[in-house]
């Protein structure tokens, strides 16, 4: 059976559940996110959230971060947490048979989190640590740059793990208020399926979540990616160049011709080779191994953005090139061939996209969240199939924005 959408009430709270029958492995996983709890909640602490993950996943107080673990492994339970831009995530998965214990530790999990000055100081050295090994990480730095220059003055230009430095100001006690405010249930959306009933799913759900309090959850905020073409280099001893290019994209997560700008980002760049970026770039001139270019669709934020790394003589060359390709591709669309490579592709490859429970339940939360229909991922394969040339031409150049890219280049001085 396919994903469907009910809800259950806790504690006088209803909250969204994404349910999914399977019997053929004896198995249950379930997902409960948080929304508005990602980075851009970090308010003046950056980097908050995703060391709030951290945390807990330092187990609980009375059994600690080892005896949490061993409860865990000896029954072949998965149990962790992570956070992301916008929202913060706890994944929980076993056999049918465990999956009891599996519900009682994450209940006992949020209701009493190891926050104790000892898990804190592992947490913060490690993240630290974590934090000056991506200091000589140029992809990482490259990218950084990108965003700081996409999205000035808003949470988004700075890093979602924080700096050194902020990681350093961090408090227990900013951990322990941001999970107080964040992990509630008017936040929370809750996926589950496997081998049990729509009931058994809901009796689950309330035994995890009875911990939490109510709380309350503000509206997500949208931040729109800057039209100010700029280059922003910073000077690294590296042997290449690594060039991350961005630009702003006039489209909203939910919009009925998102299916238009994936066709249209397939064929400019995240297809691998036989994109445009990736041919003009790498197989006609062999500035770089390869070159990427995708559309980002999510509810804080749309833009387009790509990277490649080249040799440092040829910085300049490929910045020309990746103005060329884009330019032309705005201007004169793309053929009758790549459309239909395109939809060979994505029409092909559905299955491999669909085969397990995982996937199903990730995609049926996906829609759910962008404000999508469950099953708009089957309808959208309908609407990629019927594409005309004419159509996404028209679509393409409707978006000039794309035109208006910045670049963010860590270089050598020479």
């Amino acid at each position: 059976m396919s994903a469907i959408l009910d809800k259950v009430e806790i504690n006088g709270v209803e909250i969204p559940l994404i349910f999914e029958e399977e019997r053929l492995l004896p198995i249950v996983s379930m997902q409960v996110t948080f929304q508005y709890s990602g980075s851009l909640a970090d308010g003046e602490h950056p980097g908050l959230a995703k060391f709030s993950a951290r945390m807990m996943n330092e187990g609980t107080k009375k059994l600690g971060s080892t005896g949490f673990a061993k409860a865990l492994e000896e029954k072949a339970i998965s149990l962790s947490s992570h956070s992301g831009t916008e929202t913060f995530v706890f994944e929980l998965g076993s056999l049918k048979e465990e999956f009891d214990d599996g519900i009682k530790l994450f209940a006992e999990l949020l209701k009493e989190p190891n926050l104790t000055e000892e898990s804190f100081k592992k947490v913060q050295t490690t993240t630290i640590g974590s934090l000056m090994r991506k200091e000589s990480d140029y992809d990482y730095q490259a990218s950084l740059l990108l965003k700081k220059s996409l999205f000035e003055g808003t949470p988004l230009e700075r890093p979602a793990d924080g700096t050194v430095d902020d990681i350093k100001a961090l408090k227990l006690s900013d951990v322990q208020n941001f999970l107080k405010n964040h992990l509630v249930l008017k936040r929370a959306i809750i996926v589950i399926g496997g081998s049990l009933s729509i009931d058994e799913a809901k009796a689950y759900a309330k035994e995890a979540l009875k911990p939490l309090t109510v709380g309350e959850v503000e509206p997500l905020p949208f931040f729109e990616a800057s039209e100010k073409s700029k280059t922003s280099i910073e000077v690294k001893p590296t042997e290449q160049a690594y060039i991350y290019f961005g630009s702003p994209f006039n489209m909203r997560v939910d919009d009925p011709e998102s299916y238009k700008a994936k066709v249209a980002a397939f064929i400019l760049g995240s297809s691998g080779f036989g994109s445009r970026l990736m041919e003009e770039i790498r197989v006609k001139r062999g500035l770089a191994y390869s070159a990427y270019g995708r559309i980002v669709l999510n509810r804080s934020s749309s833009y387009f953005s790509g990277y490649l790394q080249t040799k440092l003589e040829s910085q300049e060359e490929a910045k020309k090139v990746v103005l060329e390709v884009i330019d032309e591709f705005v201007k004169k669309g793309v053929t009758q061939k790549e459309l239909d490579d395109a939809k060979m592709f994505l029409l092909g490859s559905e299955p491999l996209r669909n085969e397990t429970l995982s996937q199903r339940l990730s995609r049926a939360f996906n829609e759910y969240y962008k404000g999508l229909r469950l099953g708009f991922s089957k309808k959208q394969l309908e609407l990629i199939e019927e594409l005309k040339l004419e159509d996404l031409n028209e679509f393409i150049a409707k978006h000039p924005e794309l035109l208006k890219l910045s670049f963010a280049i860590v270089t050598d001085k020479k």
